[in-house]
C-alpha cells in the first residue's frame, strides 16, 4: 500500500500559454520537494517533463506529463501541459484527471490566449482554479497592473494569498499574515480583501467575522474549499522557478507548495465529477465518491505508444486497484488482468504494488486500453462514460502520400496508434478526392506527427494541402441521346437509349427512373443503363466531381436480338448522361462551413473584414468575458482550408476558431470554369 492516504492526495494541471514557465516550474517544484538532485533546463533538453525526442528536438512541451512529489507528508500529483494551442488537446485531456486547474502566467508576457482558454475550460468543468504568476522578478514588470488585469479579465474572486515582498526577493503570506508591506502595498489590505472573500460562502461565519473582526485560520478551511469549488475564490500565487536578476535562487516556491498543501483540494473536497450510463432520453447519472472500499472505476485520459509497448495512464476515481486485479475496460465483456501498475515521473514508470482512489496511475501492453476508456469492476458498468471534456475540432488538413510503394499498411497501422493516443488528432479516407487526409489543430501539430510518424515508425511520407471535395449538378432539366453500335467481325455491341435529366432539391441525392414503355429497351438491360449512369455519377462530367441532386428518367432506347449486349447499354447510358448534363447548365458546388472565430474585441474589425473578403457572410457576434468575442460566418471551405496560419498571422496567435460542414453552394462562374479548365486535359486522356 502506498504510504498516503486519498485524503493526503493533491491532483493539479500545470495550464497556461507556452512560454509561461510550466515546464521549468515544474523541475524546480520536483527538486525542492527532494524529488530530483539536479535542476534540468529546457533549454538543454534534460528537464524530467519534455522526455521525449520530439520534444527536446522542438526545446518545448508537446505532450502532457506526469510527475509527482512528495511534500509535508502529501503526495502532489503534477501534470505539466503543453501551451501551445496546437497542442490543447493533451492540456484539456489533462483536466479530466485532476481537481485543481493552476494557471500559469509569465509575468513579463502577461495574459495571454491560452491562459484565458484553460481559465474558461476549467470554470466550464467546474475545477478549482488558482492563477500562480511566474517570473515575477523579471525586470520592468509592474505586478500591481498585472493583478488588476487579471481581475478585469477572469473576475474580481481573482485575489493574491501571497504577495511579492520589496526587492521581489521573497513572497509574504498574505493569508494567514496581516502585516508588513509588499512590492504591491499594504499586507493587511490584502489580507481582509480574501478573508472578506472567502467569509461570504459561510453566513454563521460571516456573522463571527462582522462581529469580531477577525477569524481564527482553522475556521477558514472549509469556507475556503467552499469558495474555491464554488469559483468565489481563485488564489493568485507569485514565484520565480528560474532567477532573472542578480540573486541565485528561485523564490516562492516553498510558498506554493504550502499552497497546494494547505489551499488546494484533495479528491473528497474537489468537485467530484459525474459519471453517466446510456444516451439520450435513457442516460442516467451514476454516483462515484473517491471512497478506497467501493468498487473501482477510472477513466483513461491519456495514451502512449513507445518502446515499452501501450501505455494507458489513468485517474482512479473509486476504488483500490492491486496487482493482477481483474478490470474490464469499457464495453468489454471479458475483464482484463492488471498485471503491473506504475507511477509516473516523466519518462520514467516506477511499479506499484496498489493504487488508491484519487490517484494517477498507469497501466503498460494492455491493448484493449483506449483514450477515455472507463475501467471498472463491475460488469454491469459498460456503457460508463465520463463526458467532462470538449476538444476543438482538428480542421487543419494535409493529404498524405507514402514515399514508399508498399508502406500503405504501415502507415496505416502508425496512424492508428497516433489518433488513439491524441483526441484532437484525425485521419480520414476521402472517398470524393481519393486522398487519406489528416487533420489536426495546426501546421505544427501536424508536423509533430509526421515527425513521430518518421522517428517512431521509420514510415516518411508526401504531403500536399488536401483537395476541396466539390460536387457536381445540374441547374435545368435536359436530355441526353447516345447510339453506342461496334462491329468486330463476329457478334456486335448495340445499344441505343434516351433520357432525360432534372435537378433535384439541395441534398436529396440521386434518383434512377425507368419511364419506357413496350419494351423499346427490354428489362433485362435496364440495369445495365443504371450502370452506366452510376459510373458518370461516381466520376462527374465537368471537373472530375460526383454528381448530385439529379433525378434521371430513361424513357426511350433501341435493342438489337443478337447484337444488344449488357456491355453496350452500359456505355450508352453513360454517354447520354454526359450529353444530357451538357445541355442542363451543369453547375459546380463547394463545401460551405460555419465557422466560431474567438477573438480578443481589438481584432474584431480585421476578422470580419478578412471573412467578408473570402466570400463569407457574417452570421453575428457574441460577447465572452470582459475582452473577447466569437464572431459567426458562413465561407466556403475553399477560403478558409489554411485559416490557423492566416488567423495567427492576424492577432498574432491570440485567437481560435472552430468550424463544421454547412451545405453545399454553387460556385462562382468565373471559379467554376478554372476548376473545369484544369480538368479538361484529363479529359482528352481518357
Amino acid at each position: 500500500m502506498p504510504q498516503y492516504t486519498t485524503t493526503d492526495i493533491r491532483n493539479i494541471s500545470l495550464v497556461g500559454h507556452g512560454g509561461s514557465g510550466k515546464t521549468s516550474l515544474a523541475e524546480a517544484l520536483l527538486l525542492h520537494a527532494g524529488s530530483i538532485h539536479q535542476l534540468g533546463q529546457v533549454e538543454k533538453g534534460n528537464t524530467v517533463s519534455d522526455n521525449t525526442d520530439e520534444e527536446k528536438a522542438h526545446l518545448h512541451s508537446l505532450f502532457s506529463s506526469v510527475l509527482n512529489l512528495n511534500y509535508q507528508g502529501k503526495r502532489i500529483n503534477l501534470i505539466d501541459t503543453p501551451g501551445f494551442a496546437d497542442f490543447q488537446g493533451q492540456a484539456l485531456a489533462s483536466l479530466a484527471a485532476v481537481e485543481t486547474a493552476a494557471v500559469v502566467i509569465s509575468a513579463s508576457a502577461g495574459i495571454e490566449q491560452m491562459a484565458r482558454r484553460m481559465m474558461q475550460r476549467a470554470k466550464e468543468l467546474n475545477l478549482c482554479r488558482m492563477i500562480i504568476i511566474n517570473k515575477m522578478d523579471a525586470e520592468n514588470v509592474d505586478l500591481e497592473s498585472l493583478v488588476e488585469q487579471i481581475r478585469e479579465a477572469f473576475g474580481r474572486e481573482c485575489l493574491p494569498v501571497n504577495l511579492p515582498a520589496q526587492g521581489r526577493t521573497a513572497v509574504i503570506d498574505c493569508f494567514t499574515q496581516n502585516q508588513g508591506d509588499s512590492d504591491l502595498g499594504p499586507v493587511a489590505d490584502a489580507h481582509t480583501q480574501i478573508i472578506d472573500q472567502i467569509v461570504e460562502v459561510d453566513e454563521d461565519l460571516m456573522a463571527l467575522y462582522l462581529e469580531q473582526g477577525e477569524v481564527k485560520p482553522e475556521q477558514l478551511h472549509q469556507p475556503f474549499e467552499k469558495a474555491l469549488r464554488e469559483g468565489h475564490l481563485v488564489p493568485i500565487c507569485f514565484v520565480s522557478a528560474r532567477h532573472h536578476t542578480s540573486h541565485d535562487k528561485s523564490i516562492g516556491l516553498e510558498e506554493l507548495l504550502e499552497a497546494f498543501v494547505r489551499l488546494c483540494p484533495n479528491p473528497l473536497e474537489g468537485n467530484i465529477p459525474t459519471f453517466s450510463k446510456g444516451t439520450g432520453d435513457a442516460k442516467q447519472a451514476v454516483p462515484v465518491a473517491p471512497d478506497p472500499a467501493k468498487p473501482v472505476v477510472a477513466h483513461v485520459f491519456k495514451v502512449v505508444n513507445d518502446r515499452f509497448g501501450k501505455m494507458g495512464v489513468f485517474r482512479i476515481h473509486q476504488g483500490t486497484i492491486k496487482k493482477d486485479t481483474q478490470l474490464y475496460v469499457g464495453a468489454n465483456r471479458k475483464p482484463t488482468r492488471i498485471a503491473h501498475l506504475y507511477t509516473m515521473q516523466g519518462g520514467q514508470h516506477t511499479e506499484l504494488d496498489t493504487g488508491i482512489a484519487g490517484d494517477i496511475c498507469a497501466v503498460i501492453k494492455v491493448e484493449e486500453v483506449h483514450y477515455d476508456a472507463i475501467l471498472h469492476e463491475d460488469a454491469a458498468l459498460g456503457d460508463l462514460h465520463f463526458d467532462r471534456i470538449k476538444f476543438p475540432e482538428p480542421m487543419y488538413g494535409l493529404a498524405i502520400e507514402s514515399k514508399k510503394r508498399g508502406d500503405e499498411q504501415k502507415i496505416g497501422d502508425a496512424m492508428t496508434k497516433l489518433v488513439d493516443e491524441d483526441p484532437t488528432f484525425r485521419v480520414k479516407r476521402d472517398s470524393i478526392t481519393h486522398e487519406t487526409v489528416i487533420h489536426g489543430l495546426g501546421e505544427l501539430h501536424l508536423r509533430v506527427v509526421l515527425e513521430k510518424l518518421k522517428g517512431r515508425y521509420g514510415i516518411e511520407v508526401d504531403t500536399r494541402p488536401p483537395k476541396i471535395a466539390y460536387r457536381e449538378t445540374i441547374s435545368i432539366k435536359a436530355e441526353g441521346h447516345h447510339r453506342h453500335k461496334k462491329q468486330t467481325g463476329g457478334a456486335g455491341q448495340f445499344g441505343e437509349v434516351y433520357l432525360r435529366v432534372e435537378p433535384l432539391e439541395r441534398g436529396s441525392g440521386f434518383e434512377f427512373v425507368d419511364d419506357t414503355f413496350g419494351g423499346s429497351i427490354p428489362n433485362q438491360f435496364i440495369p445495365a443503363v443504371e450502370k452506366g449512369v452510376r459510373q458518370v455519377l461516381d466520376l462527374g462530367a465537368i471537373a472530375g466531381y460526383p454528381l448530385q441532386d439529379v433525378r434521371v428518367s430513361v424513357y426511350d432506347g433501341k435493342y438489337h436480338p443478337v447484337d444488344s449486349k449488357e456491355v453496350a447499354f452500359v456505355t450508352a447510358g453513360k454517354r447520354a448522361f454526359i450529353d444530357a448534363i451538357q445541355k442542363a447548365k451543369p453547375v459546380l458546388l463547394e463545401p460551405c462551413v460555419k465557422i466560431e472565430v474567438t477573438v480578443p474585441n481589438q481584432y474584431m474589425g480585421d476578422i470580419t473584414g478578412d471573412l467578408s473578403g473570402k466570400r463569407g457572410r457574417i452570421q453575428g457576434t457574441d460577447m465572452i468575458g470582459h475582452d473577447t468575442s466569437v464572431i459567426k460566418a458562413l465561407v466556403p471551405l475553399a477560403e478558409v482550408s489554411n485559416y490557423q496560419n492566416q488567423l495567427k498571422s492576424v492577432t498574432g496567435g491570440q485567437g481560435s476558431y472552430n468550424m463544421e460542414f454547412s451545405h453545399y453552394d454553387p460556385v462562382p462562374g468565373m471559379i467554376q470554369q478554372q476548376i473545369m479548365a484544369q480538368y479538361k486535359p484529363k479529359v482528352e486522356e481518357d
